[in-house]
């Protein structure tokens, strides 16, 4: 198997070339779909059975097992869309300097796309019946929420025994054990227009009142403690002569664990409730959307699983926690052992210019994945 990976490294960069100069925005679903019809396309020329699930909006799911009817116990989920818009591709197309891959999506997580097609490859390859326990799902949308797909993941992971997520392995053979919990919520607060220099006494300011609000939403951050609660956008007025009659922030919440998403979700909805400047009328919609991958005595026995095989190997991997989102958490949520960070090595995800994928690890993270599906299998 390691023998056979080492050979496919030149067509596995092909390959990486190809999805990499392929746009997959989130919102281009001709995009997204052209990379799962490749990548649906190499499963079947091994043998392996594809179910295609339709969306309209975003792109099309992948849903792949070596037989349709199999009830594999190991889950592995890859997301085929990225950040970048239409046209990034042709602007900076993929490139090699040194040992590093650059382009855009290169390392989030297009190279991950390769590896899970050559780990099942090498599997079969090798006679290994652990082909037969693999359950892939590649899902279009992880980039905005997972909005279509974290149901069909959800269901994918009844019955299981792991969750091998892979996206991008960190630096220095880390992987990831732990992530934080994702929240969106949105605050609108209406007003009162009025004329700011002929009768400003009879409006009432939402911009004001938003502005109390920011800074009680700002006070809630415990960086000792992994919560965070950033006012990121916020807009509102209708002119400068105005008093504005509406406001409107965004806010993005990560926390660490299920107590810190109930006890930061109630604070928040207080700050909404509370007037300080009167006449105002604030509403609040979102909540958290991504739960926290929390590490578990079970998730640790895995984590050591592929420690081991990693150390058969010669990669002394180590755990890393993170505060950005993944599928991983839906997973985990259902109280599947879970660990995240399975793919190649790279940094910089969603960087316009320095994002990269390290292509020895295209081949080291390949073949650490084989074996640890092999070693799960027994």
């Amino acid at each position: 198997m390691i023998d056979y990976l080492h050979s496919k490294k030149q067509e596995m960069i092909d390959l990486l070339e190809t999805i990499v100069n392929t746009d997959s925005n989130s919102y281009d679903k001709e995009g997204v779909d052209q990379v799962g019809a490749l990548l649906k396309n190499k499963f079947e020329e091994i043998g392996m059975y594809v179910k295609v699930h339709r969306q309209t909006k975003q792109g099309n799911h992948l849903e792949i097992k070596a037989e349709r009817e199999s009830q594999p116990k190991i889950l592995i989920v890859s997301h085929m869309d990225t950040v970048f818009p239409k046209g990034e591709a042709k602007k900076r197309p993929f490139s090699i300097i040194g040992d590093k891959a650059y382009g855009p999506g290169v390392n989030d997580e297009k190279a991950s796309h390769v590896q899970l097609l050559y780990a099942m490859k090498a599997l079969k390859e090798s006679g290994s019946a652990a082909v037969n326990n693999v359950h892939i799902i590649f899902n279009s949308d992880e980039e905005i929420g997972s909005i279509s797909s974290k149901a069909l993941i959800e269901e994918a992971a009844a019955e299981k025994d792991y969750s091998l997520i892979v996206e991008c392995g960190r630096p220095n053979d880390g992987v990831v054990t732990e992530r934080k919990g994702v929240g969106h919520f949105v605050m609108k607060v209406q007003g009162k227009s009025a004329h700011a220099g002929v009768e400003p006494e009879i409006g009432v300011s939402a911009i004001e009142e938003l502005a109390y609000k920011v800074i009680r939403l700002q006070e809630l951050n415990d960086y000792d403690q992994g919560l965070t609660v950033n006012v990121g956008l916020i807009k509102g007025g209708t002119s400068v002569n105005t008093v504005p009659p509406y406001a409107e922030a965004e806010i993005d919440v990560r926390v660490k664990n299920n107590d810190q998403a109930m006890n930061i979700t109630k604070s928040i909805h207080k700050i909404a409730g509370e007037e300080v400047v009167h006449g105002t009328r604030t509403e609040l919609s979102g909540g958290i959307d991504r739960p926290p991958m929390e590490r578990t005595e079970e998730s640790e026995k895995l984590f050591n699983r592929i420690r081991e095989t990693g150390k058969e190997l010669g990669f002394a991997i180590h755990e890393v926690s993170t505060g950005g989102g993944s599928d991983a958490s839906f997973t985990a949520a259902k109280g599947i052992p879970t660990i995240d960070g399975m793919g190649p090595i790279g940094e910089f995800s969603h960087s316009e210019t320095e994002e990269y994928t390290d292509l020895h690890s295209l081949v080291d993270r390949t073949i650490l994945l084989a074996k640890t599906i092999e070693r799960l299998s027994k």
